[in-house]
């Protein structure tokens, strides 16, 4: 496939929480700002995949967070907002998360697609089933870590975690992990180095052609 064509499919990026997606899509939009967009969830009580470049942002039916914006972040509906979104079909993915449901629309991505930009989708291993049963066709991109000795030193290190919240990520990132071993991705980048690892997923979402990694048995 042409990278041209590369470039036109949506981008799905997944992977455990720690493992430096923000911090590469931060870096990319940086370096290209007019290139892409960033669809983020739809949340009850106000929430949908939010972009930093761009308008598509989930929605979501949570209350915002401090230095959250409706339309930045996520778009913030209400639950029965949400509901009757889901019923028309609106969500290409949609979660529950602690009682909060969470959603990326078609309209979003239609947004960006329409833009001219590439959109990039940050969905987890529940949502990338769903993506999986629709036509969207998107690239879907695993990014792992080396171990998980690595991503628990991370999630500490970020210093903004209790013992049992990185637990409880961990327990999430396994079922990404098992998830990624059945080969669900077409491609996978292992972040045991920023710097190398951001010039894989630059090369990716350009449409670049690329070599994988091997994804590594994360069994420690």
């Amino acid at each position: 496939m042409s990278p041209l064509q590369d470039f036109l499919r949506p981008l799905l990026m997944s992977g455990p929480s720690g493992v430096g997606k923000s911090t590469m899509l931060t870096r990319l939009f940086a370096d290209y700002p007019d290139k892409f967009g960033f669809s983020v969830s739809r949340k009850h009580p106000f929430h949908p995949l939010t972009s930093v470049r761009s308008p598509s942002l989930p929605d979501t039916t949570r209350s915002p967070r401090p230095g959250e914006e409706h339309g930045k972040h996520y778009y913030f509906v209400s639950r029965d907002e949400f509901l009757k979104l889901l019923g028309e079909g609106a969500f290409i993915e949609h979660a529950e998360f602690s009682g909060n449901f969470y959603g990326t629309s078609f309209m979003t991505v239609r947004e960006i697609l329409g833009a001219g930009r590439r959109c990039i989708l940050d969905i987890e291993a529940q949502g990338v089933r769903q993506v999986k049963k629709t036509d969207l066709n998107p690239v879907y991109l695993f990014v792992s870590p080396p171990s998980l000795t690595t991503l628990r030193s991370r999630l500490q290190g970020r210093g903004t975690e209790t013992e049992a919240s990185v637990t409880k990520r961990l327990t999430m990132a396994l079922a990404e992990i098992a998830f990624a071993k059945e080969g669900a991705h077409d491609l996978v980048i292992v972040n045991d180095d920023l710097d190398r690892a951001y010039e894989k997923f630059r090369k990716v979402a350009l449409g670049e052609p690329v070599t994988g990694d091997i994804l590594p048995p994360l069994d420690d």
